[in-house]
């Protein structure tokens, strides 16, 4: 059975705010009931404030009263402030949710989330892939935890889908980053598999690999493939034969050569045409 703290029933069984807005500003929703729960937020604003803001849910509790406390937070606040409000400050408003309810706190925020865009007429998937970029895009939006994070965990040990849960909390409410986060492991802890290898033993598997795998490749198209040089990271090839004359040699280079050593050997690989 969940505890659930004095906040979450007070808001429960005496929720505020609840209806609708005539002619609201913004309206948001988020969930579905073919999930279980479902919310549609509602938003006055004025000279960028929010003035009123009104909930209407068929959910749990939990749902109910995170949307309750959510409407109580945003009432007073400038579009700037709310757009900065977390399904965990949600959360912390009603004292804490059990792990398997933060979800309720998620569809409170992704409802904000869908009534900003509309008002804006943002493309907030353009925030998503600043997010992408910089590392700090959120996988597990329950307990707020980045890609970043993730990844520290894997560098930390992490190898199972049970580990990062324990290390991060991630995965543990209600579930839908698991698919994600299933990708990330599978990635970086093969990389992390990867044998360390000096300068000489780096340079002797680039060579054999050109030789086996990436050469009888180009062989096939009449071309062909000459390790020149390895400097650091840095990889210098001729290309001969078809390959030499190709319209299309750059990308060989980067969407074959390139990707198959950065695959086998070092994600940091260039691979540049001497």
């Amino acid at each position: 059975m969940w505890e659930y703290s004095d906040k979450v029933k007070e808001h429960f069984k005496n929720p505020r705010n609840v209806g609708s807005i005539e002619n609201a500003d913004a309206i948001g929703e988020a969930g579905a009931l073919s999930c279980g729960d479902k919310l549609k937020l509602y938003l006055k604003i004025d000279n960028n404030v929010i003035t009123d803001a009104k909930f209407q849910t068929f959910g749990c509790g939990s749902a109910v009263a995170a949307s309750s406390v959510l409407t109580e937070m945003l009432i007073g606040k400038t579009i700037e402030e709310a757009r900065k409000i977390t399904n965990k400050q949600i959360a912390q408003e009603l004292d804490g949710l059990p792990p398997e309810k933060m979800h309720c706190s998620v569809m409170g925020r992704e409802a904000l989330e869908d009534a900003l865009k509309n008002y804006l007429q943002e493309d907030w998937e353009e925030l998503y892939e600043d997010d992408k970029k910089n590392g700090s895009m959120i996988i597990c939006h329950c307990f707020g935890v980045s890609e970043k994070q993730i990844i520290e965990a894997i560098n930390n040990g992490a190898k199972t889908m049970e580990d990062i849960t324990k290390m991060t909390s991630s995965g543990l409410a209600c579930g839908r980053c698991r698919e994600n986060i299933e990708k990330i492991l599978k990635k970086y802890v093969i990389k992390n598999k990867r044998e360390k290898l000096n300068p000489i033993q780096k340079i002797i598997k680039i060579n054999n690999i050109i030789e086996t795998i990436i050469s009888p490749e180009l062989q096939k198209d009449f071309g062909d493939i000459e390790l020149v040089n390895v400097d650091g990271n840095n990889v210098y090839v001729k290309l001969k034969g078809h390959c030499s004359n190709c319209a299309n040699a750059k990308l060989t280079l980067k969407n074959f050569v390139e990707t198959k050593l950065k695959e086998l050997v070092d994600d940091e690989i260039v691979v540049l045409e001497e």
